[in-house]
C-alpha cells in the first residue's frame, strides 16, 4: 500500500479548509496511508528583511528534514516547479510504487516559500499553477489531486 506524508509549513484555521481537507483525507484513507506534518512557520517581523527570510526558511528546512520519512520520492511544491496534468501526476505515482517508491511525501512551504536546499534535495519539483494561491487552498487542492490520481490509478469514475 502506497504510503504519502504531505509535510505543511502553517497550521490550517479556518474551519472550512479543514472540512475540505478532512473530506479528502476521508476519502484517502481507503487507498494509501496518509499522514499530515504540520511544522510552525517562523515567526518573522512585519516587514522582514531578506536575511531574516531566509535565515526563517533555512529553520523551517531544518525541521522539513527531520519529517521526512527515509527512502520516500520527495515532491517539493514551488512555483518554479514542473506542473502536471491529474493524468501525469497519477503516472508519477503508479510509477513510484511501481519502482519499489512506495513513500511519497509532498512538501508545502511556508508563505515565504521553501528554502532552496529542500527544492535541491526534492527528486520533483512540482508547481500546481503559476498562480498563486493561499497555503491552506493548496493544501486541499493537492490533497483532491493525490486522491483523484489514485481514482485515475484505480480506474474509478471520479475521473472524468
Amino acid at each position: 500500500m502506497l504510503s504519502i506524508t504531505l509535510i505543511c509549513v502553517g497550521r490550517m484555521r479556518e474551519s472550512h479548509y479543514i472540512s475540505a481537507f478532512a473530506e479528502y483525507e476521508k476519502r484517502l484513507k481507503p487507498y494509501c496511508r496518509f499522514e499530515v506534518a504540520e511544522l510552525a512557520e517562523s515567526r518573522l517581523p512585519q516587514n522582514p528583511s531578506k536575511a531574516e527570510i531566509e535565515a526563517g526558511l533555512c529553520k523551517e528546512a531544518a525541521e522539513i528534514e527531520r519529517n521526512i520519512p527515509s527512502g520516500a520520492y520527495v515532491i517539493a511544491l514551488c512555483i518554479e516547479g514542473k506542473q502536471l496534468g491529474s493524468g501525469e501526476f497519477a503516472e508519477l505515482m503508479r510509477k513510484c510504487a511501481s519502482e519499489g517508491k512506495s513513500r511519497l511525501c509532498l512538501i508545502i512551504g511556508s508563505s515565504f516559500g521553501l528554502d532552496t536546499c529542500i527544492k535541491k534535495r526534492a527528486d520533483l519539483c512540482l508547481s500546481m499553477s503559476e498562480m498563486t494561491f493561499p497555503h491552506h487552498l493548496a493544501r486541499v487542492m493537492l490533497a483532491e489531486q493525490i486522491y483523484r490520481g489514485i481514482m485515475i490509478n484505480e480506474n474509478c469514475k471520479y475521473h472524468k
